[in-house]
């Protein structure tokens, strides 16, 4: 009987297709956050690079009203945003049920950015089905993709942090924007990073120098999501390390990122080249050695399990290493950097997929031994 070992040496069975003697995956993307064509181009990544000798993958789309529908169109090559299949990704598509997903797989891969997806929902809807599934937990992913709960779970872990504050919808309704702007410029200076809470890919993020950028860029992010953060900036090189693994996990290499824009933004990362990776990045060994230590201790705190990419700062001048966010699934497009770092660490694309179904099994069999 095929198998999956997990790091423990632990053999744990996968469910097949019977006719087949396949293993259904079931990946999921879209989804009705602003991130929808950026998952689509993740899952054709995915379902480029899946084993097919060993998995079945069966591909589901949820359009932006929620709707499921069972794909019916190939994915080959998509690699851009202006590919005309991601805007017609539901020509031919079959609409199905959540009763229909479940009978037609085996393991749910989930390539959901942002709400509804990366938020602990989905994940929920896993566990209502007891469907084995890849990536983190409800919990962590619930936590991890609020950047609010994130900062407030990692500071009271003791780990280390940029200054930051928040402020909602509801206070500015009440006090006025520029009432909190002005709160917000007492407690932290500039220049200041604003962000929507729940967002992911630099949606709705802005970097202001002054008063009134500052009410613009809260009431710019206050359209995504009705808790927003703001944060100091640091001046210091953008890292990056993905983690792998449930209860002893392994990091990759360390990347870092340079960009030709303000910060690293959505167009940056998407559309115009604007970004360059360097992978490994170019830090002396004691550095990455803390940066390995602090990734772990990130992920734990937060409960990771599965898979996720930490971002840090790295301040060369003060010596220190400021942890940024957890991204429970970060990108898989071609100009993502979660698989680059592991492939620097000679885990290639198809294995790492193979890792992230075999440790969502071993957390699954694990849970129902408990």
């Amino acid at each position: 009987m095929r198998g999956y070992e997990s790091c423990a040496g632990m053999i744990y069975s996968l469910p097949m297709n019977k006719e087949k003697d396949k293993t259904r995956i079931g990946i999921i993307f879209g989804g009705r956050s602003s991130e929808h064509e950026i998952s689509i181009m993740s899952a054709a990544s995915v379902l480029s690079a899946i084993d097919t000798e060993k998995y079945e993958p069966v591909p589901f789309v949820i359009d932006k009203t929620g709707s499921w529908y069972l794909v019916g169109i190939g994915l080959e090559g998509l690699s851009d945003l202006s590919d005309p299949r991601i805007a017609g990704i539901t020509s031919g598509a079959k609409r199905v049920s959540i009763a229909e997903f479940d009978e037609m797989t085996d393991f749910a891969f989930p390539l959901l950015h942002g709400p509804f997806g990366e938020d602990g929902t989905i994940q929920g809807l896993f566990e209502m089905l007891d469907k084995p599934y890849a990536g983190c937990g409800v919990a962590a992913s619930a936590v991890s993709m609020d950047k609010i709960f994130t900062k407030d779970v990692w500071r009271m872990a003791g780990l280390p942090l940029c200054r930051y504050t928040f402020t909602t919808k509801y206070a500015c309704e009440a006090c006025g924007a520029a009432a909190e702007a002005a709160r917000i410029e007492r407690e932290l200076s500039y220049p200041i990073f604003v962000k929507p809470a729940n967002l992911g890919s630099s949606v709705g993020v802005n970097k202001v120098g002054e008063t009134k950028e500052l009410e613009e860029a809260i009431k710019t992010s206050l359209g995504y999501d009705k808790r927003v953060i703001a944060e100091e900036a640091v001046r210091g090189r953008e890292l990056e390390v993905g983690v792998l693994g449930n209860g002893k996990p392994g990091v990759s290499a360390v990347g870092e990122i340079f960009i030709d824009a303000v910060y690293y933004d959505y167009d940056s990362k998407y559309k115009n080249g604007g970004a360059k990776l360097a992978i490994p990045a170019d830090i002396p060994t004691g550095v990455l050695d803390e940066i390995e230590a602090l990734a772990l201790k990130a992920y734990g705190a937060l409960d990771g399990e599965g898979f996720s990419r930490i971002d840090l700062f790295y301040d060369e001048a003060a010596g220190k290493i400021l942890l940024n966010e957890m991204n429970t699934i970060p990108g898989f497009t071609r100009f993502s950097m979660f698989p680059l770092l592991w492939q620097a660490k000679g885990v290639g694309y198809t294995e790492l997929v193979e890792r992230i179904i075999g440790l969502g099994y071993e957390r699954h069999n694990a849970a129902h031994h408990r």
